[in-house]
C-alpha cells in the first residue's frame, strides 16, 4: 500500500470505528435530545415549546388547543397554574385572551 492510499483509508477507518463505537456507547433516545445553553437561529419549526423551571414545573406551554383549533400560548404561574392564555378557542377560530383566578378558573 502506497502513502497516498495510507493517507486515504486510515482517516475513513477511524471514522467508521468511531462511529460504530459511538452508536453502541449512547442509547437512541439520547442521540434525538439535544442539550445547549444557546441555540440561535433564524428560524425554528417545531410542534411545541415548554418553558420550564427549574424544579420541572411548566411555565409557559406554546403548542395547539387541546382538543383541535389552532395555536395557544399559556402563561403559567410559579407553581403551574393557568393565569393567561392567547389562542384561538377549540370550536371555533376567534381568538381569545384568557384570565384565570388562582385557582385556574377562567375569569370572565
Amino acid at each position: 500500500m502506497s502513502s497516498r492510499e495510507r493517507w486515504t483509508v486510515y482517516p475513513l477507518l477511524f471514522l467508521a470505528i468511531g462511529l460504530a463505537v459511538r452508536a453502541a456507547a449512547l442509547p437512541a433516545e439520547r442521540l434525538e435530545t439535544l442539550a445547549a445553553g444557546a441555540i440561535e437561529a433564524e428560524q425554528i419549526v417545531c410542534r411545541e415549546i415548554l418553558v420550564t423551571g427549574t424544579d420541572g414545573t411548566v411555565l409557559v406551554h406554546i403548542g395547539r388547543v387541546v382538543g383541535g383549533g389552532g395555536g395557544r400560548i399559556e402563561i403559567k404561574d410559579a407553581t403551574g397554574v393557568d393565569a393567561i392564555a392567547v389562542g384561538t378557542r377549540p370550536a371555533d377560530r376567534d381568538g381569545a385572551v384568557e384570565r384565570f383566578d388562582a385557582q385556574g378558573r377562567p375569569v370572565e
